[in-house]
């Protein structure tokens, strides 16, 4: 999974992959909501070094848009605050759910929708 925020706005969503060569669709048709939702096109895009973002998929499409491509250093949580910060507080959430609901941990993807849709109408 990977967790995408609008920084203007805040806005999140939680993206499930099963391999990560299917990131950039999925990214595509999450894009395609966010601008319909929030309104201005993307601009620019910060991400790790991770292989899902660092692809032909991903340059070519930031070289075809005119879109900003950003990397942080590697193994440095601070240049993506915004995003580590809602990461944690999504894992926690979810925690607090499977531990209080007495869950199986193989059910994590239920409570992390649920955190991600109660931290977008707080």
């Amino acid at each position: 999974m990977f967790v995408i925020v609008d920084d203007y706005s805040r806005f999140t969503s939680t993206l499930f992959l099963a391999p990560n060569d299917e990131s950039f669709e999925k990214f595509l048709v999450l894009l395609r909501k966010f601008e319909k939702r929030v309104g201005p096109s993307l601009v620019s895009l910060r991400s790790d070094h991770k292989k899902e973002f660092e692809n032909s998929s991903f340059i070519d499409y930031c070289n075809e848009q005119g879109v900003d491509h950003n990397f942080s250093a590697p193994r440095t949580a601070q240049q993506n605050g915004v995003v580590e910060r809602k990461n944690r507080a999504l894992e926690d959430m979810t925690r607090t759910m499977l531990v209080a609901s007495s869950a199986p941990r193989n059910f994590w993807a239920e409570p992390l929708n649920t955190s991600c849709y109660i931290i977008i109408d707080a």
